[in-house]
């Protein structure tokens, strides 16, 4: 297992990803996100904020992280965090806990960044999300509504946001 950035050559399979995670959401009931652009792909790939877990030299795992992330958080944006976004696993990998994998290197990458926190929302209310990263290690925060989503995806508008954070 490896975990790295991903590059400008992963983007194929990145999209596949989140293609098939946009599916795997419809058919749990949950809000989807929205077609991620190619080009936001690259942008983040670009920024270095784009991982990949590698198994059998396979991609088994895509998901991005930021240092901020004010919209969804507020004034808890202040606190030293590492923020976690569009985690998607290969469906051949389900089911192995994959989260598991990435949380452990998430904190690692907190703690070198000098980081408190370890911290992901969803959007929408799905009971096996929620129960997944309790389950992981992760403190369920609060149920919220975004008070300005204009800045964010279209899945953060009009829909309940659960918060979750790890304290380091």
């Amino acid at each position: 297992m490896k975990i790295v950035n991903s590059t400008i050559d992963d983007i194929p399979n990145i999209k596949t990803l989140y293609d098939e995670a946009i599916v795997y959401q419809k058919e749990k009931k949950g809000t989807p996100w929205p077609d991620l652009p190619k080009k936001s792909i690259a942008t983040e790939i670009a920024e270095n904020r784009q991982w990949k877990l590698v198994l059998n030299d396979e991609i088994a795992c895509v998901w991005v992280t930021t240092f901020d992330d004010p919209e969804i958080w507020n004034e808890k944006n202040a606190d030293p965090s590492v923020y976690l976004h569009r985690i998607a696993t290969n469906p051949n990998f389900r089911g192995l806990n994959i989260i598991s994998k990435v949380l452990e290197w998430t904190k690692n990458f907190a703690i070198q960044n000098n980081k408190k926190y370890v911290r992901l929302d969803t959007a929408g209310i799905n009971p096996g999300l929620i129960t997944m990263y309790v389950k992981n290690g992760f403190k369920f925060i609060e149920i919220t509504k975004i008070k300005n989503p204009e800045k964010l995806p279209a899945h953060y508008h009009n829909v309940p946001v659960c918060l979750f954070e790890i304290k380091l």
